[in-house]
């Protein structure tokens, strides 16, 4: 199996497993972490079968979801997880998505690894352009997509109806030309 790696100095992204459970319950059966996410709070049937579900992905599938944990190096805890899909069209664009606990928000993860899934994408697979969907009331995501040099496309007006009501989305997106500018003077 092909299982993907992306390691900064805190942090490792890698392929979920059954020994993840606890730590990945923890964030994703809280329904302020998936407030503003695609997907509801999960119970322990529903996230055991989301873990057995995505042992079975490897990166490059286009069109397919693959959801990855990420690993704080020091505690060996599972602190967040984050997602790729390669477009089913066209495989040199990706869709990427992050998830950071309650419990370890606000320390530098999620841009951490952000950069760090951003260089993986743009210099190691040749990614030309990276695309992330947004809830138009996340402030934290839409601050931190900006700070790394993404820019809004697309604002989705009442575009999706889940957990009860009408949602609006960003559409932010990242050129491999923008990144490497960015990333060479900055990253």
């Amino acid at each position: 199996m092909n299982q993907l790696v992306i390691e900064t100095d805190r942090l490792v992204v890698r392929h979920l497993e059954r020994k993840d459970l606890s730590d990945f319950l923890i964030y994703r059966s809280n329904p302020e972490v998936t407030k503003y996410q695609g997907f509801d709070v999960m119970n322990a049937f529903e996230a055991e079968a989301f873990i057995e579900d995505n042992a079975l992905k490897n990166y490059g599938v286009p069109g397919e979801w693959v959801q990855y944990a990420i690993e704080n190096r020091a505690t060996g805890k599972v602190i967040g997880d984050c997602a790729i899909k390669l477009d089913q069209w066209d495989p040199r664009i990706a869709e990427i998505g992050i998830t950071i606990s309650h419990l370890e928000q606000k320390k530098g993860y999620a841009k951490e690894i952000l950069i760090a899934i951003l260089n993986f994408l743009f210099k190691e697979k040749v990614i030309h352009r990276v695309v992330e969907i947004v809830d138009a009331e996340n402030i934290a995501s839409i601050k931190l997509l900006e700070s790394i040099g993404f820019r809004q496309e697309g604002h989705f007006i009442e575009n999706i109806f889940f957990k009860g009501k009408w949602g609006s989305e960003y559409q932010y997106a990242l050129l491999k030309r923008e990144w490497d500018q960015k990333s060479g003077n900055r990253f």
